[in-house]
């Protein structure tokens, strides 16, 4: 956002925010005409079962960007990781008390219940018995404001596939995040007015360098850490958190191939030091085309010199690649603004994520990457 004002650069964040838990007021029905149904996310694709740990994880070496007084920089990570069985609990989505903060956020708190949100069935287990292997991993970074939770059906599709994935939320940076002790720490950085882009996506790549220290360090997290092969790494983030995909890259060389979806990138040199590694973009068509200059996506996208793709989705949303528009539609609450439907918005995310990460990380080819295909005709190519 180089050449852009404070003003302007504060603007960006408050739209984010503004659309963070897209789960539409237009047109929605009143509160005793939504049934209280029981929500479920997609079945994965792969044919492994999903074990699901969380994990509290305290950086002491640096201080919270956003309440300085706080003992660290504090993170909550979901892994997900091939289980030995599918027996056990399921792993809850969230608590109900975040579900209500993400709610209460959008005005839907007499519209659905928290307990509805909460109660999402996930096609995980919780705590189960990891199965053996040497896998690769996948960092997921949400979008600003929003928990991990909206990228679980993402994170259980990967772990399916054969991946450990951790889902990780940034303390301040999320309107529901629930930590130990049954805190519920506010969104600081949704307040501060002295807040740029830049900032955000800075931290959170030092964020993301500590918790792959953190995960294959056998002291902190013992029988996890040993499932990581530290040679296939990746990162991928939705929005902001797209950004600080990319941002980690070029911070840390343990990182070999990323996913940006549908978010700018916000730093003036993105994409500068990433060398050959791999990476991929893909966004709504409306906002991420290359005609529309407002954004800079063709300028990074110059900058990458190994493999690379710019994707963009016709119809689609902000939101299209996150957990939301699917269990909107399922409350009949659907985006009368977004055509795409949230279950092909979510068959799009599953086929071309997966084929990135199964491609760059366990070396499976992909012809779905090559170019246009019938089968995915709202998918464009750009720049092949």
């Amino acid at each position: 956002m180089t050449g852009r004002s404070r003003t302007s650069r504060r603007t960006v964040l408050t739209a984010l925010l503004a659309g963070a838990v897209s789960v539409p007021l237009l047109g929605a029905a009143p509160a005793s005409s939504v049934p209280a149904t029981a929500l479920e996310l997609p079945r994965p694709t792969g044919h492994r079962p999903v074990g699901r740990r969380t994990l509290h994880l305290v950086d002491r070496r640096r201080g919270d960007p956003w309440v300085p007084a706080a003992r660290g920089r504090e993170l909550m990570v979901s892994v997900f990781y091939p289980a030995r069985s599918s027996e056990g609990r399921p792993a809850a989505y969230m608590t109900e008390r975040e579900a209500q903060r993400l709610l209460e956020l959008k005005g839907l708190a007499g519209v659905v219940p928290a307990a509805t949100v909460a109660g999402t069935l996930t096609h995980a287990r919780a705590d189960a018995p990891p199965a053996p292997g040497r896998l690769p991993l996948v960092l997921l970074s949400p979008g600003f404001s929003v928990p991990r939770t909206t990228l679980t059906a993402l994170a259980v599709e990967l772990a399916a596939r054969g991946h450990l994935v951790a889902a990780v939320d940034h303390a301040y940076e999320s309107v529901g995040t629930e930590f130990p002790g049954g805190r519920l720490p506010p969104c600081v950085a949704c307040d501060r007015v002295d807040v740029d882009e830049a900032t955000v996506v800075r931290g959170r790549a030092a964020d993301l360098s500590f918790v792959i220290d953190e995960l294959t360090d056998r002291r902190s997290t013992g029988a996890l850490a040993r499932l990581i092969d530290p040679g296939r790494i990746g990162v991928a983030g939705h929005s902001i958190g797209g950004a600080a995909a990319l941002a980690t890259m070029a911070a840390d060389r343990r990182v070999r191939a990323g996913v940006n979806l549908d978010g700018g990138f916000f730093v003036p040199d993105a994409g500068h030091g990433i060398g050959g590694r791999p990476f991929m973009m893909i966004g709504a068509e409306a906002v991420h085309g290359p005609g529309n200059t407002a954004n800079d996506w063709a300028e990074t996208y110059d900058r990458l010199h190994g493999w690379k793709r710019w994707l963009t989705v016709s119809g689609a949303g902000h939101f299209s690649f996150t957990d939301i528009p699917w269990l909107a539609e399922q409350l009949g609450l659907p985006d009368p603004q977004v055509p795409l439907s949230g279950e092909r918005g979510w068959c799009i995310t599953r086929d071309y994520v997966g084929a990135f990460f199964d491609l760059h990380l366990r070396g499976i080819s992909q012809p779905l990457l090559h170019g246009p295909t019938s089968s995915h005709p709202e998918v464009g190519f750009h720049r092949p």
